[in-house]
């Protein structure tokens, strides 16, 4: 039999009022369950990380591909802050530039809006925090900016700032500057934040190497097209601008308020030949052309004697070379002078000045200005040697054109002269005395001659008593109406030489200047003949001026100023001063000066 109870005793046992015994509950064993519980949630936090740590990789990768996307250095610092802020969640942004001072020269920032970056009064400096990023060489990653000691405070109108976070940008072991970011999302920048901002910085390491070696090329570029422009300017006859076109590219392509170029003026002093304003400096320009700087004090003058460039921050660093009123006058701050060096002397002096306030001129302005210069001084000597040549070309077609007369028509002349001559003494009567006059218009015909060969062989920079007469004689052909008949008579010009005054010159201009013009005032004539004479005498040399003319004849009364002027350098000069009529009308004028 079985010892189970049956389903009656069981029914009466646990029916209504009666309770059942308690039965022991089943169990199993938690350990295998809670490890699997823990690896199933380290399983999906790992698989967590590793979705959030390609999120922020492929997110490190588009930050790259922007950075590098663009060569021109402005929109690739603009570009990198960007990239970075969008990377670690940040609000600001910014990329502070080195400059040549050490401080922070120019600050590209993103995250705040233009009416933010009005309100502030500067920006910042790079003496702080932002300046110890780049000085220590390492990030610096700040949970509170305020807590650190050297977070020297921020510009008035400036965004509250919590958390930072600073990397430094070296290209080709040189500190360009830092990459700054605060105020992170998510309360706080982490390692890894750090770690992706730089290996962002490396990247854009290179992008601002690739930026800058594209800038360099492309300036160079620039400063080849204007040499090129330059010289086909000099080289060109009907331009006649090659200074202008120095002056006007430099500032240019310098970004200069300020273009001067000057030359020398004498031993001492150099004068401005040209200058040319930018945008609210062209009134400057214009007080500026066409005055003396001295040599011994200026900057100018300075590069000009030492043929070497100068490069300055601040004009009045050298006081002894340029006076501080004239600097403040102007207002100008950087100044670049770079000296015209022709192939075997210095042509003059570019100088190009930014404003108060502005950045100074780089090295590399200095190089590329100074090549251009260079090049600009030496198509001005070609185009200088080019006239010379043509200049002489000129000459020696004078010169043969000169000979021809000599050789082949005044000896024709004199031949013919001769002859007439031989004829006239056989004859009598009013024959005679119509070929005599013949022979003296011939005698004339062949002074105009001499008088044109020796036009034809003097040259515009001659200032002989030759040159300096016949110039006098060719200015009152104007008062005139004609040119007077001009004849030279014994060495001149050996004579004068020997007497070593240089003012007896200026004396027998004067005479003969005052002559013509008493000639045209008053005399009313058509014919003038100016004969100057060079004698000597048992040993006395006197030079001699004599102008006759056909026309009314001196007037009579008191004699006027002009002609006692030429009366007293007459006797200043142990000579004598005559005016008497000519027969049969006109008058005759004799200046003789004592030349020993």
């Amino acid at each position: 039999m079985s010892d189970e109870p049956s389903s009656a005793e069981r029914a009466r046992t646990t029916g209504p009022g009666r309770s059942r015994p308690a039965e022991p509950a089943l169990t199993f064993p938690d350990l295998p369950r809670l490890e699997l519980e823990q690896l199933l949630h380290q399983l999906v936090d790992r698989a967590g990380e590793v979705m959030a740590t390609q999120g922020r990789l492929r997110g490190l990768l588009r930050a790259n591909q922007a950075v590098v996307s663009d060569l021109t250095l402005p929109a690739v610092l603009r570009r990198i802050c960007e990239a970075a802020r969008e990377l670690v969640d940040a609000r600001f942004a910014a990329f502070g530039v080195l400059g040549a001072d050490g401080t922070i020269a120019e600050l590209v920032q993103v995250g705040m809006d233009e009416a933010t970056v009005r309100a502030m009064d500067t920006f910042p400096e790079g003496k702080g925090l932002l300046g110890a990023v780049i000085d220590e060489g390492r990030p610096i990653r700040l949970r509170t900016v305020a807590d650190d000691p050297r977070s020297s405070g921020l510009p008035p109108g400036h965004p509250p700032m919590t958390s930072f976070l600073g990397v430094p940008i070296r290209v080709r072991d040189e500190k360009f500057g830092g990459l700054y970011l605060a105020g992170c999302r998510r309360g706080e920048f982490t390692p890894e934040d750090e770690e992706l901002t730089r290996a962002l910085a490396a990247t854009a390491a290179v992008a601002i190497d690739n930026a800058r070696l594209y800038e360099s090329t492309r300036r160079r570029g620039e400063w080849l097209a204007a040499t090129a422009e330059v010289t086909r300017e000099t080289l060109d006859p009907t331009e006649g601008r090659p200074l202008t076109a120095i002056a006007e590219r430099s500032r240019g392509l310098t970004g200069a308020d300020l273009a001067v170029v000057l030359l020398p003026d004498d031993e001492d002093t150099l004068r401005i030949e040209i200058a040319v304003g930018g945008p609210g400096q062209e009134e400057v320009a214009e007080q500026l052309l066409g005055g003396v700087v001295p040599r011994a004090r200026s900057l100018s003058g300075h590069v000009f004697d030492t043929c070497r460039p100068l490069r300055l921050s601040d004009p009045r660093e050298l006081h002894d070379l340029m006076p501080a009123v004239a600097v403040v006058e102007l207002r100008i701050g950087p100044v670049l002078v770079v000296p015209l060096l022709g192939a075997d002397r210095t042509e003059g002096v570019l100088l190009l000045a930014r404003v108060v306030g502005r950045p100074v001129f780089t090295p590399e302005d200095q190089k590329l200005t100074a090549g251009f210069a260079n090049q600009a001084a030496i198509a001005l000597e070609l185009a200088e040697s080019r006239v010379e040549r043509e200049r002489l070309h000129v000459l020696d077609e004078r010169e043969r054109i000169a000979a021809d007369l000599h050789d082949h028509v005044i000896q024709r002349l004199f031949v013919a002269g001769l002859s007439l001559q031989g004829v006239a003494s056989r004859l009598a009567g009013p024959e005679a005395t119509r070929l005599t006059q013949v022979i003296n218009d011939l005698d004339d015909t062949i002074a105009q001659i001499r008088t044109s060969i020796f036009s034809l062989q003097r040259t515009g920079d001659d200032e002989g008593v030759r040159s300096r007469i016949l110039a006098v004689v060719t200015e009152s052909a104007r008062l005139l109406g004609f040119t007077p008949l001009l004849r030279f008579s014994g060495p001149a010009e050996t004579l004068v030489a020997a007497a070593h005054d240089e003012t007896l010159v200026d004396d027998l201009v004067a005479v003969l200047r005052e002559a013509l013009a008493n000639v045209a005032k008053h005399a009313e004539a058509s014919r003038v003949e100016v004969d100057v004479v060079a004698e000597t005498s048992d040993g006395d040399d006197r030079l001699s001026l004599l102008v006759t003319d056909d026309g009314k004849g001196p007037a009579g009364g008191p004699r006027r100023s002009g002609l006692a002027n030429l009366e007293r350098r007459a006797r200043r000069r142990g000579g004598s001063f005559e005016l008497s009529p000519r027969t049969p009308s006109g008058s005759r004028l004799r200046w003789v000066a004592a030349l020993s």
